[in-house]
């Protein structure tokens, strides 16, 4: 591809290129990632300005530069362009690139707050079990035939140019359909520009995140996105436009609004109602296993059993029984046994609800709920796998450098909806863990707690772990949340190694795991 072709595909560009080169290898926004004969784009950054960087890209053999200043503000030796917006522009360059790999597919994008991951491994097993190939892209991994990469240490999409590199590759592994978890800060940030959507669902919009998108109405926005963005993209033969939204959501008529231009909008609840398409019958819940009816379209009900637990995973399955019934609904044995061999084949996701035994006499259990919300109901589903008179241990924090108006909710719901609470750290980052654990501390007191009695601090997580299960007498439950799969806890600006799920291990055999900062700190105290 020409240079010149290539910036052309930028939807704000400003000047083009001052003389052409024949563009072999990807674009990046990474100097040290850029390879000969690629594209560096250069932007402002955080801590860095992409623009001084351009010296080193061209050593590594960048081929070419776009960057937001104009061409007599810098100093480039090779052919260079200018774009109002690196970060608007990357996605769309890298489509371009790869030769638009989403328009040789059907893409599915999940936002939400919570239930993301999860629905998304459902669709990809429902898809699957109905004979498709489908490629998935989450936050723990991708999932490309039987290859399945990491895609992180934290919780966000890929960078723009990731995205279009893993829609390609699923694209010539011969993928058909592919499945993309698409956060927020993904949709604002334009890591998704230049994916070429075709249904867009909406698991629920809760408290989170209003650190970063500065107001719940914006956050709102920036999740609707996603259904502006499938009614308007590339139309592909035979191919949808779907929106599919949780109607026990309070945002649902914002949503509706926001998929006004689709072909068709599908509602799902956990009760049936009017003016909802897909919802639950005849629900057992379990402390191991989940039954149901689900009831779509058509009059149709299909019997399902999963190993996943609690009502919110219910939701999130009838949200994948949604989308499978747009895509599938007119062959109706196809979407009843890809709906009963998806769901039912499916193993606990990591991180999520995943029960830890090392042959203790009461449940541990480690979960991502990581909001609000989802520490809510990550708790009722706890509540419900034990009989009524044991007792559900939590243990959680809340992350520095984030909204802090989650502290007081996360340290309410669990003093709330627990019995006994331990509050820890979760990547304090580069505030002060003892300040966030008082915010937190002192929230749980107003709701009646006792510290020392009903609560308490531990800020050192391995410790916290370990005095969670020393509490736990048998039949009851512990749960870590907050972690889930992550592979590491940010102290400072360091990100060092943590796994919620060995370090409960280690707790169970009475060896807390000890390996971050806060435990020496403790220790000197």
């Amino acid at each position: 591809m020409k240079f010149s072709q290539l910036a052309a595909a930028a939807p704000d560009l400003i000047a083009g290129p001052d003389r052409d080169v024949e563009i072999t290898a990807p674009v990046t926004e990474s100097a040290q990632a850029v390879q000969p004969g690629g594209v560096f784009l250069a932007r402002p950054g955080a801590s860095v300005d992409g623009h001084d960087l351009i010296p080193q890209a061209v050593e590594r053999g960048a081929a070419a530069v776009i960057g937001e200043r104009a061409p007599e503000q810098v100093t480039c030796p090779v052919p260079y362009a200018q774009v109002a917006s690196g970060m608007a522009a990357l996605g769309w360059l890298a489509a371009a690139y790869y030769g638009y790999p989403s328009r040789q597919l059907t893409v599915i994008g999940v936002t939400g707050t919570d239930g993301k991951t999860t629905t998304c491994t459902l669709l990809h097993s429902i898809l699957t079990a109905a004979g498709l190939r489908v490629g998935l892209l989450t936050t723990v991994s991708a999932v490309i035939g039987d290859e399945a990469l990491d895609t992180g240490l934290h919780v966000t999409t890929p960078h723009a140019d990731e995205v279009q590199a893993y829609l390609a590759r699923m694209v010539h592994a011969g993928m058909t359909h592919a499945v993309l978890e698409t956060t927020s800060h993904g949709l604002a940030q334009g890591r998704v520009n230049g994916v070429d959507y075709d249904v867009a669902v909406l698991t629920n919009v809760t408290h989170e995140h209003l650190d970063f998108h500065g107001s719940w109405e914006q956050y709102r926005r920036d999740k609707g996105r996603l259904f502006e963005m499938a009614a308007s993209s590339f139309r592909k033969p035979g191919v949808p436009k779907v929106a599919v939204i949780n109607a026990d959501d309070p945002s649902v008529e914002v949503f509706r609004a926001f998929a006004a231009g689709v072909d068709r909008v599908l509602t799902y609840a956990l009760e049936s109602r009017d003016g909802v398409d897909v919802s639950a019958e005849m629900v057992e819940y379990g402390p191991d296993a989940t039954r149901l009816i689900v009831a779509a379209p058509g009059e149709r009900c299909q019997p399902v059993g999963t190993r996943l637990v609690g009502p919110f995973n219910v939701a999130n399955i009838l949200a994948a029984a949604a989308v499978a019934h747009a895509l599938l609904g007119e062959k109706a044995a196809r979407w009843d046994s890809a709906v009963a061999d998806g769901v039912g084949s499916m193993p606990p996701i990591p991180g999520r609800m995943e029960r830890i035994n090392a042959g203790q006499d009461f449940l541990a259990l480690v979960d991502f709920a990581h909001t609000p919300n989802a520490l809510k109901r990550a708790l009722e589903a706890a509540r419900a796998m034990i009989p009524a008179d044991r007792r559900v241990i939590a243990v959680f924090g809340s992350a520095g450098l984030r909204d802090r108006e989650k502290r007081r909710l996360m340290a309410e719901i669990g003093a709330d909806r627990a019995d006994l609470c331990v509050l820890t750290a979760e990547d304090p980052r580069t505030e002060s863990l003892d300040a966030i654990l008082g915010e937190m501390a002192r929230s749980a007191a107003d709701r009646g707690g006792v510290e020392n009695e009903t609560f308490w601090r531990v800020p050192d997580r391995g410790r916290a772990l370990a005095f969670a299960c020393s509490l736990a007498r048998p039949g009851d439950l512990v749960i870590a949340c907050g972690k889930g799969h992550e592979q590491s806890m940010c102290f400072g600006t360091v990100e060092y190694p943590w796994d919620d799920r060995a370090a409960l291990r280690a707790a169970l055999r009475g060896m807390p795991l000890l390996t971050l900062p806060t435990a020496g700190a403790e220790k000197d105290n």
